[in-house]
């Protein structure tokens, strides 16, 4: 009998694309997807998929949410906090393991460098070692249990975050950020095919569960190429018509932004001082390893930066 597999949260930027390049891959009726708003799934030809409502932040709604599924993706919290982050996690983990779920597959995040590693200067990545730290130790005090890190590099849709909040369609001069430009790159990557490189991982898994290579591992999805900070950002002024430089500003400048502060308000605190480590980590090479995984899942090199943007924003060619 084919395995359920479920989905937490599966109706986001990742979830929806996971669930999309699932929903071929594998029956229907043994699909479970789980959302805070489950209706948005309708978009897709679930066919005899099972829809639950569950959110994060609601205790109750996770105590059987993961009932009757044998694999679950559990997808991060949508956040860049740290310890409430983490808890939810291993709450939400503890519900799966009491409601029988054998393996998880974990949505971590490409800071940190090479897969192997367990150690970040990024803040927004501390949450998920500590959840790739306690999927492990399960490992020793749950016989049977098992998982898999999918560490997915950073979105080429998430650029915003790294540029001062930057709009191709309102273009400014200067992106100021605490950082030159120069340096190690990042391997950004097409977020649905995030998606659709895990809905494969998962369908090799459940073909051959016993001879599956990435148990109780961490593996990295990433892009085909870096970019440097600058290199990116002279790609988002040919895609709006308009040359665009970087300014290097100080942390506590890039923190007090106007464009930037405002979105990284997390239960009423600002995390935009803790996202300063995120350049840091840029130094550091965290976020430029390249990993031919993705590309062997999808049967084709990962689409580029650059295709990515310029598809977003058709209309400034």
């Amino acid at each position: 009998m084919a395995p359920t597999i479920g989905v937490f949260p599966a109706a986001g930027g990742i979830g929806g694309s996971t669930v999309k390049h699932l929903l071929p891959r594998h029956p229907s009726k043994d699909l479970v997807f789980i959302a805070r708003h489950p209706e948005k799934l309708k978009c897709f030809p679930v066919g005899e998929a099972t829809l639950r409502c569950a959110d994060y932040d609601d205790d109750k709604s996770l105590e059987h949410a993961f009932d009757g599924v044998d694999v679950l993706f559990l997808i991060s919290y949508a956040s860049v906090e740290h310890e409430h982050r983490s808890e939810r996690h291993h709450f939400a983990i503890d519900k799966a393991l009491r409601s029988g779920v054998k393996y998880i597959f974990y949505g971590s995040l490409g800071f940190g460098g090479k897969p192997e590693t367990s150690e970040s200067v990024a803040h927004v990545m501390q949450a998920h070692l500590d959840t790739e730290r306690y999927l492990d130790e399960l490992t020793r005090t749950h016989p049977g249990f098992a998982y898999t890190v999918v560490r997915e590099g950073l979105y080429s849709e998430s650029y915003p975050l790294y540029t001062a909040f930057f709009d191709p369609e309102h273009p400014v001069d200067y992106v100021e950020i605490p950082h030159d430009g120069s340096g190690n790159g990042i391997a950004w990557v097409k977020r649905e095919e995030l998606g659709e490189g895990t809905a494969e991982l998962i369908k090799r898994f459940v073909q051959d569960q016993e001879g599956f290579k990435y148990k109780n591992k961490k593996v990295l999805l990433s892009g085909p190429k870096t970019l440097t900070l600058g290199e990116t950002v002279a790609i988002l002024g040919k895609v709006s018509n308009h040359p665009v430089k970087i300014r290097q500003v100080t942390p506590d400048h890039f923190a007090e932004n106007p464009r930037v502060a405002p979105n990284f308000v997390y239960h009423n605190v600002g995390h935009s001082k803790f996202w300063t480590t995120t350049f840091e980590a840029f130094r550091r090479g965290e976020a430029a390893v390249v990993s031919p995984l993705l590309g062997e899942l999808l049967g084709r090199e990962p689409e580029h930066f650059e295709t990515t943007v310029s598809r977003a924003h058709p209309h400034l060619k």
